[in-house]
């Protein structure tokens, strides 16, 4: 127990909050139809949870260091079992869409934790072999979330997507409990309770404007007040956070290249990676009538490639500076939805295997490299900082990617189809495919959104590719020292005060 019992409490709950990232894909038409969800309300499905653990990662961590670690984790995994159990209740979209939420904010409790926990019972060779079994569940986490939630909801239903958490839930808080002792940062740290709000506020407006903006247009006033909203409070967030003492994240390290490269290709990564997925399985599902199961293991062609890159760059990519794994990755992962550009009426779900195996490819890249670099860029005792602000730009990145190709896409099959219908269509509804318009027009329509939208993706991946190479140079003897003890120096003990 005193050598497995930690790791596995731990990498228990990091396996279910990023399972929860990828798990409800395949069950969106499912959703859809169950609970009469439109296009927006299944966009907040998984914009709830992404954003809610992207706004408020950084904050949870500064107040785990305050409360202590294994107590903020706790709390996190139960909040996260009970807002599970709510999920699988919810009897409207706006029921779900909240729980959600709620699970996001267990989410990042959890996520935060992680990490400084592992640190405070592994030492020397033991936490390296720590770290890479955490690495390697949450790689695992994401390969098996579309084939999962196929399974399940094939079997006995969507909803059971959501229940599955609660035992993994209980098992979880009682090894914790029994096997994790309690740790906290340095003494005097303070919770900025103020930078958490003021990034919270300006993610989640950003977020719903982009969702307004798809339903009503670009030009629309809710959507301009909402971009408006966002742009104040980061701007205010970055006034506060020059003058907090123990700021969430310091805005002067957006002054190194390096560490701004870094940012871009995550806000990039997650969203260009993954954004396509939930409309690609709505695809097979809706218009070529695939099972949830079939459906979702289509995406085994990503999640395979992804994993066995990760599993074998980690031997034979090492010393490879990570302006070359991460920004070489992107540029895949953007090649990849190119080829994912040339569907048509009589496509069939072999047409998406060469642009998956390019995103996996690209995927096993930087997954693994990420926080390594970012961790490269800024000086040892910000290390903790710069981890967070990587993790939470990927929730981030990954929650306005889904809203702005969701609104590529109903645009695009608007040039084809009745707005109504293409929005109906795009959610996963078989509204469009009872209102009378021929199968071969819904395909052609869908397919052409797909395209637009493909290629929006690779235009995100390659140009984040481009600029993490351009940015991204850190000095060769530092490069090697973190590339060696990156994953280790992030779980190190949180500074009472972040230098600038």
């Amino acid at each position: 127990m005193r050598t497995w019992g930690p790791l596995t409490a731990v990498c228990l709950g990091t396996f279910m909050l990023l399972l929860d990232v990828t798990i409800v894909v395949v069950a969106l038409p499912d959703m859809a139809g169950a609970l009469d969800a439109s296009l927006s309300d299944l966009q907040w499905v998984m914009d709830g949870y992404a954003l809610a653990l992207a706004a408020l990662l950084l904050g949870a961590g500064a107040a785990a260091d305050v409360l202590g670690r294994r107590r903020v984790h706790v709390a996190g995994v139960v909040l996260f079992a009970a807002a599970s159990l709510l999920c699988g209740l919810a009897s409207g979209p706006g029921v779900l869409v909240a729980a959600r939420v709620v699970q996001g904010v267990g989410a990042a409790a959890m996520l935060a934790t992680t990490l400084p926990l592992l640190g405070s019972v592994y030492q020397g060779r033991r936490r390296s072999v720590a770290l890479g079994v955490w690495g390697a569940v949450s790689g695992a986490a994401a390969a098996v979330g579309p084939v999962l939630g196929g399974l399940l909801t094939d079997g006995p239903g969507w909803r059971w997507i959501f229940y599955v958490n609660l035992p993994v839930s209980v098992a979880a808080v009682w090894l914790t409990l029994r096997a994790v002792p309690e740790s906290k940062g340095a003494a005097g740290r303070r919770i900025d309770w103020a930078g958490t709000a003021l990034f919270a506020g300006a993610a989640g407006a950003v977020t719903f404007g982009a969702v307004r903006a798809g339903e009503n247009g670009w030009g629309d006033g809710g959507a301009l007040a909402s971009f408006g909203l966002a742009a104040a409070s980061l701007a205010c967030f970055v006034v506060v956070e020059l003058r907090a003492a123990d700021p969430l994240l310091d805005p002067r390290l957006f002054l190194r290249p390096a560490f701004a490269g870094v940012m871009l290709g995550a806000l990039a990564f997650s969203g260009a990676a993954f954004g396509l997925m939930p409309y690609t399985s709505i695809w097979l599902q809706t218009l070529l009538g695939m099972s949830p199961v079939r459906g979702g293991a289509v995406f085994l062609w990503l999640s395979l490639a992804s994993f066995v890159v990760a599993a074998a760059g980690g031997r034979l990519l090492h010393g490879v500076p990570a302006r070359f794994t991460v920004g070489g990755g992107l540029l895949l992962i953007g090649a990849g939805h190119f080829c994912l550009a040339f569907l048509d009426s009589g496509s069939t779900a072999s047409a998406l295997v060469p642009g998956l195996l390019l995103v996996g490819l690209g995927t096993g890249l930087v997954a693994p490299g990420i926080a390594g670099a970012a961790l490269a860029a800024v000086p040892p005792e910000q290390s903790g900082m710069a981890g967070g602000a990587v993790n939470a730009f990927r929730q981030l990145g990954y929650a306005l990617a889904i809203d702005v190709f969701g609104t590529v896409l109903t645009s695009r099959m608007a040039d084809e189809l009745p707005r109504e219908a293409a929005h109906t269509l795009a959610g996963g509804g078989a509204g469009a495919l009872r209102g009378g318009f021929p199968e071969q027009a819904l395909r052609s329509a869908f397919a052409s959104g797909l395209n637009a939208t493909a290629v929006v993706a690779g235009v995100l991946g390659v140009t984040a590719g481009l600029l993490v190479l351009a940015l991204v140079r850190p000095a060769r003897a530092r490069a090697r020292a973190v590339t060696d003890s990156a994953a280790a120096t992030l779980t190190e003990e949180r500074p009472a005060r972040a230098s600038g």
